[in-house]
């Protein structure tokens, strides 16, 4: 062990060094005093003798009686005191660093985010590489923030770091640092940096990750009153110096920060260069990355590889991130178990993808008259989709009760996108309004099963007219930014006048959506009643059924 591991581990079990030192020193002179009065015992008369040898048996009793009690008081009440309770170690951080070759997370685990992988390989490349990077005069990076949605893999992204980097990695989450006493927080992070610049001067370097870095790096303002503003902005001021303050050495210590919330919401100084260097974005998978994660995942379990089709279960889970296709294909091992199946099936997949987005199935018996009801209602939706709206495919259709729902119809993306123009934005309205119409044609009345589908088409709608500028009247602006300033300094800024012809924009989008997909259903009402009759003796319809029955109409997808 070189002079420098010697000073590590001096510095950071100095206390238990010297307990050790102090009993050893203890336990020393206790055996002299034995030998000296085994000494003197020797030399004494013999009646003096025999009359310490009957009180011997009590006395020694009581000292070890007395000895013990004593002891484990002490030791109980140190402990408690600086170990686990007392102000002393109060603002301590008590994580454990972790060697990175021992976290296991490689390269090949981190399916999918090939950009933000190569974003962190090079990261990787500048903390193992550090001489290189003095030689020419650079700086190591001091921190990576990454952003993204959650469940997308940053925490998985970062251990991949740690075990390529292969240095001591510490994670924390933000939340650790939050405490009433103001100080508190400012002291764990005092702690966290110190351990971590003793670790990278023992190793080499040193990656601190904390997660959900908004609840510790959120922005400043100022004190309400009650203290609990001044331990936020104390606890974030630390950070602050500790990423980029006077400091002894300049050591390879690497912090890497995750959080969920947009980046505006984190505080500008932490975001400058000198202490976030590198921001990571972490999206939601491609259709690539899905085909990759469900491969991935599908290799862990015993699935049939005839009926299992990868492509297809990527095209159908559009917007899901990695921990929700993760979810998925545990939850269909359950159901492949729970059903005494050997492999995992496609219709257990789909059964697991149903549960987690509808919960389970309900054990309500709907009359005829209900089943009727819902599958018009299903059918209008399923409809409007397949001949009006090519972007999207018609997956799944279900009359079977699930959580809030009494069916549900699967029309996935059939590919991402970023941006939504006006014609994908009416849509969406038409779909949502497919079930009103269908119910009206068939049923002559309505059902609150068209309550979440108004509230869908309203939204978008409204969105479009107060936001976008997509109204028939043509006034252009984001309304909702006026009314946001409106209720922070309580002033009107948008007239009457003006949000009336709004509202009528509103309506007139939703009656035009309306009319279409009214006309459309009227249009097809045969085969209207026949995937309701399909849907009603079946309960559910799945992709080749559906495609089925309209193929049997003639209908082409436009």
């Amino acid at each position: 062990m070189n002079w420098k591991k010697i000073k590590f581990y001096l510095n950071l079990y100095w206390i238990r060094i010297l307990l050790i030192t102090v009993l050893s020193l203890l336990v020393l002179s206790l055996v002299i005093v034995i030998i000296n009065g085994i000494k003197a015992w020797n030399e004494a008369e013999s009646y003096l003798r025999q009359s310490q040898l009957a009180t011997y048996p009590l006395q020694i009793l009581i000292w070890i009686t007395v000895g013990i009690v004593q002891g484990m008081v002490f030791v109980f009440m140190y402990y408690w005191v600086f170990f686990k309770r007392g102000f002393s170690s109060f603002a301590q951080a008590q994580k454990k660093s972790v060697a990175g070759q021992q976290i296991g997370i490689t390269w090949n685990d981190v399916i999918g985010m090939d950009e933000a992988k190569q974003e962190a390989l090079e990261v990787v490349k500048l903390i193992k590489d550090r001489a290189e990077l003095q030689r020419i005069g650079g700086k190591i990076l001091k921190g990576i923030l990454m952003l993204g949605p959650p469940g997308c893999g940053k925490t998985y992204l970062a251990k991949a770091i740690a075990t390529e980097a292969g240095m001591p990695f510490i994670a924390m989450s933000g939340s650790e640092f939050v405490e009433m006493f103001v100080g508190v927080g400012a002291g764990r992070i005092r702690s966290l940096f110190k351990r971590a610049r003793q670790l990278a001067e023992l190793e080499g370097g040193c990656i601190i990750f904390i997660d959900e870095i908004d609840a510790v790096g959120a922005q400043r303002s100022a004190e309400k009153g009650f203290g609990g503003q001044t331990e936020t902005n104390t606890t974030t001021n630390q950070l602050l110096v500790e990423m980029d303050g006077l400091k002894e050495k300049d050591l390879n210590v690497v912090i890497i920060g995750a959080t969920n919330m947009p980046e505006y919401y984190l505080d500008e100084a932490l975001l400058r260069p000198g202490r976030f260097d590198r921001k990571i974005y972490v999206d939601k998978p491609t259709l690539e990355d899905r085909e990759k994660l469900f491969a991935y995942y599908l290799k862990k379990v015993q699935f049939d590889q005839n009926d299992v089709k990868i492509d297809r279960l990527a095209r159908i889970t559009v917007g899901n991130s990695p921990a929700d296709v993760a979810n998925i294909i545990r939850e269909a091992a359950l159901i492949t178990v729970r059903n005494k199946r050997p492999l995992i099936t496609m219709k257990d997949i789909d059964d697991a993808r149903e549960r987690i987005a509808l919960g389970i199935k309900r054990r309500i018996k709907m009359t005829e008259k209900e089943k009727m009801q819902v599958a018009y209602h299903e059918a209008g939706h399923a409809i409007v989709t397949y001949l009006l709206v090519a972007s999207k495919d018609v997956f799944k259709i279900t009359i079977t009760p699930r959580g809030h729902s009494g069916g549900a119809t699967w029309v996935p993306e059939r590919e991402e996108t970023l941006i939504k123009d006006q014609q994908q934005l009416l849509n969406d309205i038409r779909i949502s309004l497919g079930a009103y119409a269908a119910e009206k044609i068939k049923l002559g009345y309505t059902t609150s099963g068209v309550g979440g589908d108004f509230a869908n088409a309203l939204y978008t709608a409204h969105n479009m007219t107060w936001r976008m500028g997509m109204g028939k009247s043509g006034l252009l602006g984001d309304f909702h930014a006026l009314d946001f300033y409106r209720r922070l300094g309580g002033i009107t800024l948008i007239s009457e006048e003006t949000k009336s012809r709004l509202d009528k924009d509103v309506q007139e989008i939703m009656q035009s959506c309306l009319k279409e997909v009214s006309d459309l259903l009227k249009k097809e009402e045969p085969l209207l009643d026949r995937l309701a009759k399909e849907l009603v003796a079946k309960e559910e319809l799945n992709y080749d059924e559906i495609e089925a029955i309209f193929q049997e109409f003639g209908k082409n997808r436009p």
